[in-house]
């Protein structure tokens, strides 16, 4: 069994209000999966025949709302980041987290069990820059650590060029309006590379966090771009996984962009999207729980 693991960053599940872009904006990838339903709280717990929705605690039982840098370390590490802090740490890891994650990274444990293992992200070239430096020293986020500590290549955009990776905006917009020249992709495009990326691999992670920068924004015609690109983003792997042999995992580190009401993080319960073969689905679905769970889940998934 393949799994493709989805990390958005900054996305919970909240509720059929006006200010929850996931209700206003048309979402027929997601909403064919839920079998109607929008991203939302009310469809918590669903178990459909294509797809499984599940809420995940994101607060780890630690006061004030989830950040950034604890929020994706437990997921990248399967271990309670904030707890060991002691507190929620937003925006990139500090030494703390950096030593957690040398010693914990999710690619590393996969690839210590023999799994194969990729992250599909590309990178621009200033990175590459950076990473001939003192990386330690550096502001990288958790995935990026994650893939370094976990001993992975780090993609360039010629890797993205030759089809072979793809950037966290998915079409390549971000990097043509930085000037760099790349051909733009649909999300249909994007998301028939990320299948034929994954195929090569038994645990494949793509990250896209434009989502918690437009949850920041709070403006209402950025929120619902973002979440059309990845609404036809999920909903066209959904239709070309072979269910018997790939599951879909999306989750998220904590809540923001479900609420425009306000520009900070919320403490909502993030997404647990499962989509896959229902009996499949059934084997971890009641595994998860909290932020914690995912990578134990992901391990029973490839046993």
């Amino acid at each position: 069994m393949r799994l493709l693991f989805i990390f958005v960053d900054g996305i919970g599940l909240g509720t059929q209000q006006v200010d929850n872009p996931f209700v206003f904006t048309d979402t027929p990838g997601i909403s064919s999966l839920l079998d109607g339903q929008h991203l939302t709280e009310d469809a918590k717990n669903h178990k459909g025949s294509k797809a499984s929705l599940l809420g995940l605690d994101a607060t780890l039982n630690v006061p004030g709302s989830p950040q950034s840098a604890t929020g994706q370390a437990s997921i990248f590490t399967g271990s309670n980041a904030a707890a060991y802090l002691g507190r929620h740490l937003r925006g990139f890891p500090n030494s703390a987290l950096r030593g957690l994650i040398s010693r914990k990274s999710m690619f590393k444990q996969l690839r210590e069990k023999g799994f194969r293992v990729a992250f599909a992200n590309a990178y621009r070239p200033h990175f590459f820059d950076l990473l001939r430096c003192d990386l330690p020293g550096n502001r990288f986020s958790c995935s990026t650590l994650t893939a370094y500590y976990g001993g992975l290549p780090f993609w360039s955009l010629d890797d993205l060029k030759a089809g072979n990776a793809l950037y966290m905006d998915i079409t390549n917009e971000v990097l043509q309006r930085m000037g760099f020249d790349v051909p733009l992709i649909t999300p249909k495009q994007g998301a028939e590379r990320f299948i034929e990326i994954s195929r090569n691999y038994d645990f494949c992670l793509f990250e896209y966090f434009l989502s918690d920068l437009a949850g920041h924004l709070a403006e209402q015609s950025e929120s619902g771009r973002v979440i059309s690109i990845l609404d036809s983003f999920i909903g066209s792997l959904a239709e070309q996984i072979d269910p018997q042999e790939e599951m879909i995992l999306v989750s998220s580190d904590h809540g923001n962009l479900e609420d425009l009401s306000s520009r900070r993080h919320t403490i909502n319960e993030v997404p647990a999207l499962l989509i896959g073969d229902l009996q499949k689905r059934r084997l971890i679905d009641d595994q998860l729980n909290t932020l914690t769970d995912i990578l134990p889940a992901i391990n029973k998934v490839l046993e």
